[in-house]
């Protein structure tokens, strides 16, 4: 009799433990469903553009240091839209409004979440040349000086919003050049090569952008106003997303940044080894900005 109440007590013993294990498991379980976010992952679309590569790198710091798993891919314009519109990507950081992806927005408006809010309020977009170039100051100059270029815009990445409103003004302006698709990279390069010698370049470009603390670049006047006034850069995210993730959501609406900050994010991030630890240390220095964003 003893030893059968020996044995019932162990038995019970066993099953105690088993049942605590249980509700620990689940108590584990519960609570990093409701404070952690470990397991989620992020896709965000990369552009290679220097703007581009510096916010995305600057919200996987961020996300990631909230617990988020953010991966980071790189494709061009074109395509980074189909993958939010199918749902491969999450999000995309840098959407051109009113006029450079004024054609994304009217062919994918119903299927793409395009983001009312916007994190830079004065973005400029037009043809540039070097200002040493003073008989060339407006678009209306370049058939006239046809031959200075070679009749020949060097662009970047085929299917970004600004080439197909350069292309536009190709024929506003019945312009006798032809848009040359390359890279950002490939296109910044080629700036560089042409004021080293003091040779003459015309390229579209946007502000803010890097290159504009390197070399003396004036803007062409647009008479026709092709490329639009002041621009606007939104973001834009996969339907369901807000659902999905809703504080991430709303500190996407949160962001703002004036152009002395995504300047100096970008010198950061280019002037590291790794992007992303130039990020970081941006961050670093502006965590009390960063930190209204994400409250």
């Amino acid at each position: 009799m003893k030893n059968w109440k020996k044995k019932l007590s162990f038995i019970l013993v066993l099953l105690l433990i088993a049942v605590l294990t249980a509700c620990g498991s689940t108590n584990e379980e519960t609570n990093g469903e409701e404070s952690g976010v470990s397991n989620k992952e992020l896709s965000i679309g990369q552009i290679n553009w220097a703007e581009n590569i510096a916010v995305t790198n600057m919200w996987k710091a961020i996300l990631e240091e909230k617990g988020y798993n953010v991966k980071l891919t790189v494709l061009d314009m074109g395509v980074t839209i189909k993958a939010l519109e199918s749902g491969e990507l999450d999000a995309s950081l840098e959407i051109w409004l009113p006029v450079q992806d004024a054609h994304y927005l009217k062919e994918y408006q119903d299927t793409v979440n395009f983001s009312e809010s916007t994190w830079f309020d004065h973005a400029k977009v037009g043809l540039v040349v070097p200002t040493y170039l003073e008989e060339v100051n407006s678009v209306d100059d370049l058939n006239e000086h046809k031959e200075l270029f070679n009749g020949e815009i060097i662009g970047f990445d085929p299917g970004a919003g600004t080439m197909e409103v350069t292309e536009q003004l190709i024929k506003d302006y019945n312009l006798e050049f032809e848009l040359l698709p390359s890279s950002e990279p490939a296109m910044i390069a080629k700036i560089g090569e042409a004021i080293g010698d003091e040779e003459p370049i015309v390229a579209p470009l946007w502000s803010p952008h890097s290159v504009f603390s390197k070399y003396d670049l004036k803007f062409l006047d647009d008479p026709q106003n092709t490329f639009g006034g002041v621009e606007k850069i939104h973001h834009a995210t996969r339907q369901g997303f807000e659902e999905d993730y809703p504080k991430v959501s709303e500190w996407f609406n949160n962001w703002k940044m004036d152009d002395q900050q995504i300047g100096e994010l970008i010198t950061y991030v280019e002037g590291a080894e790794d992007p992303l630890d130039g990020a970081k240390k941006w961050i670093e220095e502006n965590q009390e900005l960063v930190d209204q964003w994400v409250k």
